[in-house]
């Protein structure tokens, strides 16, 4: 705790001398699990990377007190010495906790225990004054969760208390087939019905095929069933594992997964998204290739990958909710508009204790008004090589989103304009927390999710690579392969795959 305050001091004043002169700044986290460049800027950054320790678990109060640099695999790695697990796990080993808080994040367990924010109960930040203050649900709650999915325009978040549960070895995972998304919409309201379910999502693969997982904690499994592994060289692709044994099956499968295993299922092809990438380097998409590339098919490799050559900015990477009263239309709209496949479904409970606009909530999902769930689309896939195009399909997403009566997770870049993206957020609430708190002078939240062309025209003419192969396929991908490389990313990979390991199968009859 004592390099904890003194590193807190240490930005405190940082920002005390940024405040005097009314100086916007910036943050640099050190971490490459976003999908926007994190760039270190020694004129006007504070730099945060340090702040990255597991500081306790408490086995009675079952929290961990976390700094916001800490990935979840690290924070899996300290819980799990005390039997505990956080509530929300994200899917990628490299998302920080300090992420997942600002940037609205939630995974399969989020149909019951909400997005990670509403897993946190408080925070220490650090104002845009210098002033070093906690907030809660109950203590300056309208600063806490204007803090959620903020991306730190309120300050910097230095400290959170994670909540935790007790661990268990493994998931009893089941998968539906169902024969459209229709069907899987229903599969997933039933499903949420059943009190021991505890993570739900979906993989709709067409218009005509899609499986619903479904799954509860379980310390024991049945004798002669053999743990369904995903972390692994060896093992295969979650998705694509799925849609084989299922569609061969051709009907309901059980899986006993090791939770490890489970809660990084989509590590590996970063969901499915790594496909893609066969394909652009002209690579067979095997079996065999995937296990003699699998160093490179980590997400942690390939956000730093996709950063450094920009392949990030022709991707459609779109997570929107939408009621689920008008789920059926929204995918009618995105199979004839957009027709990326697979798509993600992930139930998301909109659990929030303070659901008051006099609050402040401005983030994503805080709307009052909005029905107890959301059904999550997550979208993510090559986008029309003309960028005009490009921008028309995201802009186009952004406004059927909006007249189905849902909203977009901001984790992904906004192409709204600055009058269309207020429609979907309260500003006024927003306003009156930035200026209560000495945030006023700082970027809105819009000016951090926003497309920024300048500054995408800036990295690019910072390069070191020739002009004449930036955009030239499949050079500009091998340069984001060569920096992740040269990053440590790819070493780095090698070390974490080592140490997320799962204990031996327990047996029952």
């Amino acid at each position: 705790m004592d390099a904890h305050h003194r590193a807190v001091a240490s930005i405190s004043k940082r920002l005390q001398e940024f405040y005097v002169q009314r100086q916007p700044f910036r943050v640099y986290h050190g971490s490459t699990n976003s999908t926007r460049t994190s760039e270190k800027n020694t004129d006007n950054t504070v730099d945060t990377s340090k702040l990255d320790h597991v500081l306790g678990v408490d086995k009675a109060t079952k929290t961990a007190l976390v700094e916001p640099n800490v990935s979840m695999d690290r924070l899996l790695d300290a819980t799990r010495s005390a039997q505990l697990v956080p509530l929300v796990v994200m899917e990628f080993p490299g998302i920080t906790v300090g992420g997942g808080f600002s940037g609205s994040a939630g995974e399969s367990s989020s149909c019951r225990y909400g997005p990670f924010d509403s897993t946190i109960n408080w925070i220490e930040i650090v104002l845009p004054n210098g002033k070093v203050v906690h907030a809660s649900k109950s203590e300056r709650s309208d600063l806490f969760w204007g803090a959620a999915s903020g991306f730190g325009t309120l300050g910097i978040v230095t400290l959170l208390e994670v909540q935790l549960r007790d661990f268990q070895g493994f998931v009893e995972l089941t998968h539906y087939p169902t024969a459209n998304f229709p069907d899987a919409r229903r599969r997933i309201l039933e499903e949420l019905g059943k009190q021991t379910v505890e993570f739900i999502d979906g993989i709709v693969f067409s218009p005509k095929s899609a499986v619903v997982c479904s799954g509860r904690l379980v310390n024991i499994i049945p004798i002669g069933a053999k743990p369904r592994r995903y972390l692994g060289r060896q093992d295969p692709w979650f998705y694509l594992d799925v849609q084989k044994r299922t569609k061969k099956a051709g009907k309901p499968v059980v899986d006993y997964v090791p939770l490890v295993d489970y809660l990084f299922r989509w590590d590996r092809g970063g969901f499915w998204v790594a496909k893609h990438a066969y394909k652009y380097f002209f690579t067979p998409f095997n079996r065999i290739t995937r296990r003699l590339l699998d160093n490179y098919m980590h997400a942690r490799v390939m956000y730093h990958a996709l950063h450094k050559s920009r392949l990030s900015d022709t991707y459609i990477i779109q997570d929107v909710g939408v009621p689920f009263a008008a789920a059926d239309d929204f995918f009618v709209w995105v199979d004839q508009t957009l027709n990326i496949y697979p798509i993600w479904l992930c139930p998301l409970r909109l659990r929030r204790e303070t659901p008051n606009a006099a609050h402040g909530l401005h983030a994503n999902f805080a709307n009052p008004h909005y029905p107890e769930f959301m059904l999550n689309f997550g979208i993510w896939g090559p986008g029309p090589t003309d960028y005009r195009k490009l921008v028309r399909l995201n802009r186009a997403v952004e406004k059927m989103v909006h007249e189905l009566g849902g909203n977009k997770t901001l984790y992904a870049q906004a192409y709204y304009t600055e009058e269309e993206f207020w429609k979907s957020y309260d500003r006024p609430a927003y306003d009156n927390v930035r200026e209560k708190y000495h945030a006023s002078h700082l970027p809105s939240v819009y000016d951090k999710v926003k497309v920024d062309e300048d500054a995408k025209r800036k990295v690019m003419e910072g390069s070191r690579m020739p002009v004449v192969l930036r955009n030239v396929r499949p050079f500009q991908g091998l340069y984001g392969v060569y920096k992740a490389w040269r990053g440590g990313d790819y070493l780095l990979q090698e070390k974490k795959t080592s140490t997320v390991t799962t204990k031996p199968a327990k047996h029952d009859s």
